[in-house]
């Protein structure tokens, strides 16, 4: 064996291990998987991708729908390297077309539609492909009667797309503001970070508003607004559990429970809208 076929061979053994965030724990990757990405030391919740979220939801069979709507660069935007550049880097490394997916599903025994975003594609910022993937996904959800859950992950808009990345919250808003006029339950799953934009329109529409454990949620940053504010923030500021004390989500769900919790609230949810119907 060569000196390159060393070298790859104890860099591939290497990548099966690292190390927790939070108490520093070294974690065999294959085990973490599959405990949802979760550390079974201390519980703290490492990101998951889209595809793995999706999977640990719904159903073998779900359907992804919006695929054919990929990104583009209108501005030409250019910052250290091409937005194009950019978008393919990030189509490589993820597998994804764009930040969000939207599926349709089981959820146990529960027909239902939902998106999720992956940190892992340029932060999970939200452009336009992002905002139009998520307005479509209420608008079919409206005319199908399907309960829509929004599994967010975010730094914000994307500022390569400038103002059209803007836009999206107001678009974004008014998509929600179909499932509203339908009475078609809207839960959100704020995961860490949830920043920006995307926790300034529909993150915090939905009718219940769920936050995995530690998750960083807020719109600018615990140091921006230190600086902005010249004071020291309070211990856990903006962190799930802090933001549950104060009334801002509802519901601080632990990973492995939240396919169960997901289910037991739109069947009261689904029930009780039928319930008023007759």
């Amino acid at each position: 064996m060569g000196l390159l076929d060393r070298f790859r061979k104890r860099e591939e053994k290497e990548a099966l291990w690292t190390k927790c965030e939070n108490c520093k724990s070294i974690l065999y990757i294959p085990e973490l998987r599959a405990n949802l990405n979760v550390c079974p030391k201390c519980q703290y919740h490492f990101n998951l991708p889209a595809k793995e979220r999706l999977g640990s939801l719904l159903e073998e069979g779900y359907k992804l729908l919006f695929e054919d709507i990929k990104p583009a660069d209108p501005l030409n935007f250019k910052d250290t390297k091409p937005y194009k550049e950019r978008l393919k880097q990030a189509q490589e490394q993820t597998g994804l077309t764009e930040a969000m997916l939207v599926a349709e599903g089981l959820l146990k025994d529960l027909q239902v539609l939902i998106a999720v975003m992956d940190f892992g594609f340029i932060g999970g910022s939200m452009g336009s492909v992002v905002g139009e993937r998520f307005y479509r996904a209420c608008k079919y959800a409206s005319q199908k009667g399907l309960p829509l859950v929004a599994v967010i992950t975010s730094g914000g808009a994307r500022m390569q797309e400038g103002i059209l990345s803007l836009m999206q919250m107001a678009k974004t808003s008014m998509g929600v503001g179909y499932l509203k006029e339908k009475g078609i339950p809207y839960i959100t799953v704020l995961t860490d970070p949830t920043t920006g934009g995307v926790s300034a329109s529909f993150a915090f529409l939905g009718d219940i508003i769920i936050a995995e454990p530690g998750a960083l949620i807020g719109f600018a940053g615990p140091r921006v607004i230190e600086q902005t504010i010249k004071q020291k923030l309070p211990e856990g500021f903006q962190r799930a559990e802090f933001l549950l004390e104060k009334g801002m989500v509802d519901m601080v769900v632990h990973r492995k429970e939240l396919k169960e919790t997901l289910h037991r609230l739109l069947h009261m949810a689904t029930y009780w809208k039928r319930y008023v119907e007759v």
